[in-house]
């Protein structure tokens, strides 16, 4: 018998494409909230997030059960299914506070179920690397993150400026990006974790049945897909193409 899931996550890296996707899963109103509720990998952070203060509670254990209460209750919505969105960035300081949360030889699939419920996984990824560092790089120097569909700006970070091909800042992005996507593989190995695998260039494609095979997973009737629209933009455009053109040709890169 399959047992139903209470949670998910998605395993992913900046750029990949995990907005849509988490925009599109939350526009179901049958997934949950997906979000980064645990980006910051800093317990202060975490109590601004959730408006809680550090003094209402005796001990570390019930500060971190409060956090990861508040959590599951925003990250779930009126769904009863909690989506976390999790960056490889945020991940080791995520799971140390797991162990704090649940003591004892456990494995790390069994902390997460054991604080959301049965859990499954999601990998996203993008195999396009440098197109990956590439958006990376422009949306650290413009500042502009997310662009809706309208055009309009969805998530800006910083104030305007324009992009500046910069090869070094390419090359550390590329590798940085190669380096987290490993990481989860690495991860998904020696965990046993047999996660959905979804690109971002089949997301980016054909959104409506990506999120219907997502839903699937989650045990949620795909037909919560049929009327949903996209509501995040992509932002590459001829500057992208131009600087991987650039950089290939600089570093003989296939």
């Amino acid at each position: 018998m399959t047992i139903r899931p209470k949670a998910y996550v998605i395993c992913t890296s900046p750029r990949s494409g995990s907005t849509l996707l988490c925009k599109l899963l939350a526009a179901t109103k049958r997934a949950g909230n997906p979000d980064s509720h645990f980006h910051q990998p800093d317990i202060g952070a975490w109590l601004k997030t959730y408006d809680l203060n550090e003094d209402s509670f005796a001990s570390d254990w019930h500060t971190l059960d409060a956090i990861f209460t508040a959590a599951r209750k925003r990250g779930s919505g009126d769904s009863g299914l909690f989506g976390l969105r999790m960056q490889r960035r945020s991940f080791a300081f995520f799971m140390r506070q797991l162990a704090l949360l649940c003591p004892g030889t456990m494995t790390d699939p069994d902390r997460i179920e054991a604080t959301f419920g049965p859990t499954r996984f999601i990998h996203l990824t993008r195999q396009d690397k440098l197109s990956q560092a590439i958006s990376l790089v422009k949306a650290t120097q413009t500042g502009l993150w997310h662009r809706a569909a309208d055009g309009s700006e969805l998530e800006r970070l910083s104030p305007s400026r324009g992009p500046s091909y910069d090869p070094e800042a390419i090359a550390k992005s590329l590798a940085e990006v190669t380096a987290l996507d490993a990481a989860w593989l690495d991860w998904f190995d020696g965990q046993d974790i047999h996660p959905l695998r979804v690109t971002y260039d089949e997301l980016s494609a054909h959104p409506i049945a990506t999120l219907a095979t997502v839903l699937d997973l989650l045990s949620v009737d795909q037909k919560a897909a049929r009327h949903i629209r996209p509501s995040v933009a992509k932002l590459a455009d001829a500057t992208s193409e131009e600087w991987a053109k650039r950089f290939r040709a600089e570093h003989k890169f296939s």
